[in-house]
């Protein structure tokens, strides 16, 4: 425990140079700087903002953590999206598997809209084969838009439950906060929703939503709303947003579309990958319910470009209720 605190502590230092780096390019940079494109990744568009905390996570990590232990370190922007630090060892001998995310939220970023963040998963190194269900120490910390002065910090460590605190990044004081993901029994009232970030059978999605909430809810009052739904472009951002009670019922499907889009002679386009969705553990640790598509854990292994689906849900009532009704959605469609 006294070595899994410690990289605790040494995650939460590099977090907490990145934010602030990037924060503070944000502040001196146009947008449309900060939006241009730098260059095609292999799982996703690096923009100029990216190469701000792209630069940082190699340097701070090999300082800060391959000095104590070896590491293999996964992430974009890597040679084969991973390297083994310090340089030249053997990738069998590290200790740790970390993968991460420098900037998950660029777009509503890079355009000053929404916070983006920092993910990290820390995971014992069992070779190729460590999925994310290996993970024992997840970080996630917010990037602030620059004119809001709050940055929130959450953490956990498998079986010991979940932390979070709050930067004042004006006063430079830290606080203890209280996550508390949402109790209620229903998302009637509530935000609930289906990604459909990007263009590529969004329609398919809407109709799953649509369905999953007609037949939770009923049919629509005039003048009224059932529920309601934020389209968040950002994984960690949305796992958040279950931890602290915002959201209810997220569902993240769109690896599934590859087949419709295919029959239509189209590409399927962007999706989480493991990077993106490192952080589950803590999500889990609060008590929310992160599963794959067909309801179990997600064992995708680390990496950079395997397309992962995953949904979640705040609690067993709303998972007992909602679940069946995807369910049914996606084995109607011959998704699954």
């Amino acid at each position: 425990m006294k070595e899994m605190l410690s990289l605790l502590a040494s995650i939460k230092n590099i977090h907490g140079k990145i934010r602030n780096e990037v924060v503070a390019t944000c502040e001196q940079a146009a947008i449309n700087e900060l939006s241009r494109i730098a260059k095609e990744g292999e799982g996703d568009t690096i923009y100029a903002i990216d190469m701000v905390s792209e630069g940082m996570v190699l340097e701070l990590f090999e300082q800060e953590i391959a000095r104590h232990a070896p590491i293999l370190l996964i992430a974009e922007g890597l040679k084969g999206g991973q390297v083994v630090l310090p340089r030249n060892m053997p990738e069998d001998e590290a200790v740790w598997r970390i993968i991460v995310d420098p900037i998950d939220g660029t777009r509503g970023l890079m355009y000053q809209k929404r916070s983006a963040w920092i993910l990290t998963g820390v995971a014992p190194n069992r070779g190729p084969k460590t999925t994310l269900q290996d993970i024992t120490l997840a970080v996630q910390t917010e990037i602030p838009l620059v004119k809001q002065h709050l940055s929130d910090m959450v953490w956990a460590i498998k079986g010991q439950g979940a932390q979070a605190e709050r930067f004042n990044r004006l006063s430079g004081e830290t606080q203890s906060l209280v996550l508390r993901p949402s109790q209620a029994r229903s998302i009637a009232h509530g935000f609930a929703m289906t990604s459909r970030f990007f263009p590529g059978a969004r329609e398919i999605l809407a109709e799953i939503d649509e369905e999953i909430v007609r037949e939770a809810l009923g049919p629509v009052y005039p003048g009224k709303a059932h529920c309601f739904e934020d389209q968040y472009i950002s994984t960690g951002g949305q796992l958040y947003e279950l931890m602290s009670g915002h959201d209810r019922f997220i569902a993240d499907i769109r690896p599934l579309m590859e087949k419709k889009l295919k029959n239509r002679g189209f590409p399927l386009g962007i999706c989480c990958h493991p990077y993106d969705i490192c952080t589950e553990l803590i999500a889990r640790e609060l008590g929310t319910i992160v599963t794959d598509e067909r309801g179990g854990p997600i064992r995708s292994p680390l990496s950079v470009d395997e397309n992962v689906s995953w949904i979640g849900y705040a609690n067993e009532h709303i998972r007992n209720k909602i679940e069946p009704l995807l369910q049914s959605a996606l084995k109607r469609r011959e998704l699954l």
